[in-house]
């Protein structure tokens, strides 16, 4: 009985600790922005200004996921805004990678 009981508890544990403060998909979307900064700027789609305001709003969704999970719960609402600022981020990324501009390759 005594097993049980603790086998119980750390599925629960396990189960509470595991759904609080997570906001999914975010940590993945996170990195594939940050790989898809770093092929633009091996391939010159980005320039220097758009790489620093790419890599800032990076920070600044990391800055608020972090505000978010701090009270152990992510709401709804914070889990919208998450999203909707990655969906922003990943927008701009796209245009600045795809419009006219290019970075000089150093020959």
């Amino acid at each position: 009985m005594k097993k049980l009981t603790i086998i119980l508890s750390y599925i629960v544990f396990g189960a509470v600790y595991s759904v609080q403060g997570q906001t999914p998909g975010t940590d993945q979307r996170q990195q594939i922005q940050h790989d898809r900064i770093r092929q633009g700027v091996a391939t010159g789609e980005l320039t220097r200004r758009e790489t620093a305001n790419a890599v800032h709003h990076q920070g600044h969704i990391r800055r608020v996921e972090r505000r978010a999970k701090s009270d152990g719960v992510v709401t709804g609402r914070e889990r919208a805004r998450l999203h909707h600022m990655q969906n922003r981020a990943s927008r701009d990324l796209r245009r600045n990678k795809h419009d006219v501009q290019a970075r000089r390759r150093a020959d």
